[in-house]
């Protein structure tokens, strides 16, 4: 197979490059670490200002269309260099990813043509406290009430939800059902009886909670039909999924460059420490991983956007897994080229070390997406 970049993803690929290494390197400079409100506002902006929100939105709402090998592109390069815009980026198209393949037409025309502009900022809410790869496990609830549903629950690991100005969530219209009983909902921001917590996590993401106390949503409001939110999550995460590999793909490039850098110029016993036979094998080892998961992420992105496997499922399980361990691993070991100064707080490859740890653990983690593959394996040999 010879796989390569159109001219169009290949002008994408070095808009997004400029973007981030130009305007969102500043502007995470300008803040350092910990994100604020402001700083949140003038990511979303510049992304916003690089047209790209609109590879979340069909074209007849003011997009380019929806494909998992774009938003792949974009999301490669900004995790090298800021992981709080990259999560800002994948969680806008997360959260209305519903609307645009289930969604209402009134819903599309009120949320979509604003997404595309960059104009509110979504976030997607499934996990709950007690429930997370258990997806039938959630327990919040949306109750029917004439014209509206009363939701009442908590939800966790709610991405960029502090600065959203809509929420899809999840909550079980008929808990007799399980996972057939899930619905999904809009809810827009500052509506009564929602209340946003904060998270704070290894590598200091803007992860929140959401606690829903009869908190009433308009009937219009119900994505899709009642019962088909466990579709739509799945359908969401099925695209999604293989995008947290592009990512850790990013993250990964960033700490090998970081290691490289620093092995030519760091002096151990008069020479490089580059010189020396075990860091070179090291460096060998992590370009050789780096580029396997590349191509696992890109062909699984190609296949589900070309339509080339009925079941796409597996190859977004199995990029999604490499990739991320392939991350953990390389930035274990990038930091161990930097020695103590690696450990030292504040350092970029020390950050990345942290924030390449959690992708192995959102959107399923890497043991869901083994049993994923397994499944998939299994139901490929009984054919």
């Amino acid at each position: 197979m010879l796989f390569r970049f159109t001219e169009e993803e290949e002008m994408l690929r070095r808009q997004a490059r400029r973007l981030a290494q130009k305007e969102i390197h500043a502007i995470t400079a300008e803040h350092e670490e910990e994100e604020s409100k402001e700083m949140v506002s003038q990511l979303i902006k510049a992304i916003a200002g690089a047209d790209l929100c609109r590879l979340f939105v069909e074209e007849a709402y003011g997009g380019v269309g929806i494909k998992a090998l774009r938003i792949c592109i974009v999301r490669e390069e900004l995790a090298q260099v800021s992981n709080t815009a990259d999560g800002i980026f994948a969680e806008l198209g997360l959260g209305t990813f519903g609307v645009n393949v289930v969604g209402r037409e009134e819903q599309k025309k009120k949320y979509l043509p604003r997404v595309a502009r960059g104009e509110i900022l979504a976030t997607f809410s499934l996990t709950e406290p007690n429930a997370g790869s258990d997806v039938a496990g959630i327990q919040a609830t949306a109750r029917a009430d004439g014209d509206v549903y009363v939701l009442n629950g908590e939800k966790a690991f709610a991405s960029v939800a502090g600065y959203a100005d809509i929420y899809t969530v999840f909550a079980k219209t008929d808990p007799s059902k399980g996972r057939h009983g899930i619905s999904a909902f809009i809810i827009d921001k500052g509506t009564p009886g929602l209340e946003i917590g904060r998270m704070y996590l290894l590598a200091g993401g803007p992860e929140f909670t959401i606690n829903l106390t009869d908190c009433r949503v308009p009937r219009e409001n119900l994505i899709g039909e009642e019962g088909a939110g466990f579709r739509i999550a799945l359908g969401t995460l099925d695209v999604f999924r293989v995008t947290v590999g592009a990512a850790a793909v990013g993250m990964a490039q960033a700490a090998f460059e970081e290691a490289v850098s620093y092995a030519g110029k760091r002096i151990a016993f008069g020479q490089p420490i580059m010189s020396n036979q075990a860091i070179q094998f090291k460096l060998a080892d992590m370009a050789t991983e780096i580029e396997a998961a590349r191509w696992l992420v890109y062909r699984a992105a190609h296949v589900r956007d070309e339509g080339l496997s009925e079941r796409p499922i597996k190859f977004a399980s199995m990029s999604k897994l490499f990739a991320t361990e392939v991350a953990g691993r390389v930035t274990d070991e990038a930091l161990q080229v930097h020695g103590g100064w690696g450990a030292v707080k504040g350092t970029k490859v020390e950050r990345l070390w942290r924030e390449a740890r959690l992708p192995r653990l959102y959107e399923g983690t890497s043991e869901i997406q083994r049993n994923t593959i397994f499944r998939e394996v299994m139901r490929e040999g009984k054919r």
